[in-house]
């Protein structure tokens, strides 16, 4: 079955309204797959709400279902479900929101979503994700950013790509930060992971897959990693698709 994949860097630039930057490609992107109706994963939106998790995963529904809405997308989150694994099954297409990626994870292998979003999108449903949601599309969660605030069963992901993706990727430390680049951190995962591919996503740019093609989007280069050699820099246009190799 032809896969379809959107792989957002990050939903939100400085300055700008909640993913403002990728509404039209997230509009051009279902239009093409001629799907309305969207099973939304909130589980990474942990801190949405003071009161309970639920109340944050209700709290991020209702923020994407805000921006959706405008371009004429129906969501519903899987939170929602008695079975969200048999939820999956019957899901048109898929969106998994960004946030926490340790937490996403954890909920991930709890409810058994692993296994069903991975066979669902084979089957053909189109997958869409920002920043924790575009990491869970790779073999694993090791190249995420973020602070390990929950202890998933497991670092596996859906494997739907054979590379990893460094969201929000950054070029340099923060003014007056002393640890590691970025870069020195995704090297490090290459001492130990050295037959991995690691794709530096900069922020405002995207991953779109169809099938067996890949295509950089957005108005920056992205950053490819791969073990023994130089930081490869490619730009928007250029043929990526032997990442799926």
């Amino acid at each position: 079955m032809r896969q379809r994949l959107l792989l957002i860097s990050n939903s939100t630039n400085y300055g700008e309204t909640y993913l403002g930057w990728p509404r039209q490609y997230i509009r051009d992107f279902m239009a093409s797959t001629g799907v309305k109706d969207i099973l939304f994963v909130p589980f990474a939106g942990v801190g949405l709400s003071d009161e309970s998790l639920e109340q944050s995963y209700n709290a991020y529904e209702q923020k994407v279902q805000k921006v959706f809405e405008e371009l004429g997308l129906n969501i519903r989150s899987v939170h929602h479900a008695s079975d969200p694994a048999a939820a999956v099954k019957d899901a048109q297409a898929i969106a998994v929101g960004g946030g926490n990626t340790f937490h996403l994870v954890g909920m991930m292998h709890k409810y058994g979503l692993m296994k069903a979003i991975r066979e669902r999108v084979i089957e053909g449903a189109p997958y869409m994700g920002w920043s924790a949601g575009s990491n869970v599309a790779c073999p694993s969660l090791r190249t995420t950013n973020d602070m390990p605030i929950y202890e998933p069963e497991s670092f596996d992901c859906l494997n739907l790509i054979p590379f990893q993706i460094n969201p929000h990727y950054l070029d340099a430390g923060p003014a007056g930060h002393g640890g590691e680049t970025r870069q020195q951190r995704i090297e490090e995962f290459l001492v130990v992971n050295r037959t991995i591919k690691v794709v530096g996503l900069r922020e405002a740019t995207l991953i779109e897959i169809d099938d067996k093609h890949i295509h950089l989007k957005g108005n920056r280069p992205m950053r490819l990693f791969t073990f023994g050699n130089e930081p490869r820099e490619f730009n928007p246009g250029d043929d990526i698709s032997f990442l799926l190799d």
